[in-house]
């Protein structure tokens, strides 16, 4: 008797051991956006750090000198102006039209078209193509894309993003009381960049930080003091650009 309740004591441990769960590496969305494009193919990959819920963000080119060259993805409630939760008028939410200058601003006033309404921002009447939108990713991600020109051979690629209600210590909900829009941003949205040479490619390019927007979307300057950021720091953890042609 004595023999098997020790056999069977130490049978418990083995079959816990080899039941355990084992961390699985997250899977990313595939994405894709402009498919007619004529130009080079690239892929966009962002693993999500512990700071990640749902965050708004924009992919787009520039020249070397920083002329703006096209929007590669947008988050579709900034690209089309209407967000899902947009309009509680019936007493429930539902699809309405929004402009939230402080989500992205350093894509809007890059990307250079002011609306009537006096705001670099897209309007339902005048939108950015559904090639070029889509639904923002719940998790890491790959975009699959290409650029409209072939002729492009060097460029910067961009990348900002920005989450809502993210206040901290610093930029907290009463930094700015009678600002509306800053309300709507929290930590303002951060930028970061990587500089592509089609003639003297490299297998993968890691995006680095190049500082935050305006936090109100006043403007679309890119401030260099990052102290005062902390959870958003961690939104993703990591951006990678590859060349897939």
């Amino acid at each position: 008797m004595k023999k098997s309740i020790i056999a069977t004591s130490l049978l418990i441990p083995l079959f816990a051991c080899s039941t355990s769960r084992v961390p699985v590496e997250e899977v990313p969305d595939r994405i894709i956006s402009n498919p007619g494009g004529k130009g080079v193919k690239l892929e966009v990959e962002m693993t999500r750090g512990e700071g990640h819920n749902h965050p708004l963000m924009a992919v787009w080119v520039e020249s070397e000198q920083g002329e703006f060259i096209q929007t590669l993805y947008v988050a579709e409630s900034i690209g089309k102006g209407v967000f899902r939760h947009g309009d509680q008028s019936q007493g429930f939410w539902q699809p309405g039209e929004i402009r939230r200058p402080a989500a992205l601003p350093r894509w809007s006033y890059q990307r250079g078209i002011k609306a009537p309404d006096g705001l670099y921002l897209p309007t339902t009447g005048n939108p950015v193509p559904d090639a070029y939108t889509g639904p923002t990713p719940g998790k890491s991600f790959i975009l699959s894309t290409r650029l409209d020109d072939p002729g492009t051979r060097q460029f910067t690629i961009w990348f900002e993003i920005n989450q809502t209600w993210d206040w901290n210590e610093y930029w907290t909900n009463n930094k700015y009381p009678d600002d509306d829009e800053y309300k709507t941003s929290c930590q303002p949205a951060l930028v970061y960049a990587a500089s592509i040479d089609l003639d003297r490619p490299e297998k993968e390019y890691r995006m680095k930080i190049m500082g935050r927007s305006h936090h109100a979307g006043a403007s679309g300057e890119l401030f260099q003091d990052l102290e005062s950021m902390t959870t958003a720091l961690h939104i993703a953890e990591r951006i990678i650009v590859r060349i897939t042609d």
